[in-house]
């Protein structure tokens, strides 16, 4: 499975990072614009976004391929 894609909160605005990566792949000035570009870049690679908040705090979760398939339950 491809790398995590985060959103996270920088002074300048908001970056897109992968997951263990030293840079931001961009940085933009909205939070929503920096989703709007992790979600094509997860679609992309069939990997996972997490939204953090201002605080730095993961506040949401989507992944966009290789889900398991639906358990019992």
């Amino acid at each position: 499975m491809a790398k995590n894609l985060h959103v996270v909160p920088r002074s300048t605005g908001w970056a897109v990072k992968t997951a263990g990566a030293s840079r931001a792949a961009t940085i933009v000035p909205t939070q929503s614009e920096a989703i709007a570009v992790a979600r094509q870049m997860a679609i992309g690679r069939g990997s996972e976004m997490l939204i953090h908040g201002t605080n730095g705090q993961i506040r949401a979760r989507n992944s966009y391929g290789n889900d398991p398939e639906s358990s019992k339950g």
